[in-house]
């Protein structure tokens, strides 16, 4: 099955180690993005899998490139064009003092785009399952106007969408909420990812809060991600992510699925001594996706995720 994945990429500017940013005048520069990440954690897994965004044809758009095809993910349907790349800079959190991304992305590739910028035909040529998510339609009106397109498309030539909520407030800054965009997007998806909070603020559903007496109330998660399949008829899978963050370096992790008939929850991992969280939603996304092409059994694909 070929997948495709389509968002904004960006250079990733990190500190070193553990050090604030600028505490040392060396940057680690790195490319990252929600749906570029799913990609090459696809592609890891052996799946065919394509990434599509629009990047400045310069040095840095070009060495992006070169970066996503080390990995094995293909780029045929990239698209040169005018702006710049994105930024965003990232200082890791240690013990209680949590991690910090500043972002730097007015102005990118993706974010000025006309709506006609992509040929649909072309990018959905050979495509079984798309996969995009809460972030792209954040970015500008431009990209929000692609990424609805994008699902619509998708949609019109019978590929499964999956879609990641992805609720980032600090990034619905162009008049338009996420409550007001997510809705039409979801209503073509197949498959959603979710966190309690995506749940709120990109789809207006909420229920009793799913924590109590700071531990996870599983039975919370079942009523939420009912009346979430309740209000999108067309969703066949909703996963909803737990995470439970004792300290920038320790995290519980599990997981819990929804197919309309039957609600999983996954084992939990405690993780600790955390290298690198960014990107660990993605990584679940990723597993999800493999695992519903893999397993028949959709508790199966599940752990597979949160494994991931």
């Amino acid at each position: 099955m070929k997948i495709l994945t389509f968002g904004e990429i960006m250079l990733r500017l990190k500190s070193p180690g553990f050090e604030r940013l600028f505490q040392n005048a060396i940057l680690e520069a790195t490319f990252g993005g929600g749906e570029a990440n799913v990609a090459v954690s696809l592609a890891n897994y052996g799946l065919d899998v394509g990434f599509l965004t629009l990047l400045p044809n310069n040095a840095i758009g070009r060495a992006c490139v070169a970066e996503l095809r080390k990995f094995g993910v293909d780029t045929s349907r990239l698209i040169f064009a005018p702006g710049r790349m994105g930024i965003y800079f990232l200082e890791s959190g240690a013990n209680q003092r949590p991690s910090q991304v500043v972002y730097d992305r007015e102005g990118s590739s993706i974010s000025i785009a006309e709506p006609n910028a992509i040929n649909w035909e072309e990018s959905f040529r050979g495509i079984e399952w798309f996969h995009i998510t809460g972030i792209t339609p954040a970015i500008s009106e431009s990209a929000m106007t692609l990424s609805i397109k994008s699902v619509r498309e998708a949609k019109k030539r019978g590929i499964t969408v999956s879609c990641d909520l992805n609720y980032r407030k600090n990034l619905w800054k162009y008049g338009k909420k996420a409550e007001d965009v997510m809705p039409e997007i979801v209503e073509q998806a197949d498959v959603i990812i979710a966190n309690e909070e995506d749940c709120q603020k990109s789809l207006g559903i909420e229920v009793e809060s799913c924590f109590n007496a700071q531990t996870l109330d599983v039975e919370k998660y079942k009523a939420l991600s009912d009346a979430v399949l309740h209000a999108y008829p067309n969703l066949k899978i909703i996963a909803i992510t737990l995470r439970e963050s004792q300290s920038a370096d320790v995290n519980g992790w599990s997981a819990c699925l929804n197919d309309g008939k039957s609600f999983y929850h996954s084992r939990k991992y405690l993780i600790s001594d955390i290298v690198d969280r960014v990107g660990g939603g993605d990584s679940f996304a990723a597993g999800l996706i493999y695992g519903l092409q893999t397993y028949h059994d959709n508790e199966q694909a599940l752990a597979f995720a949160t494994a991931a």
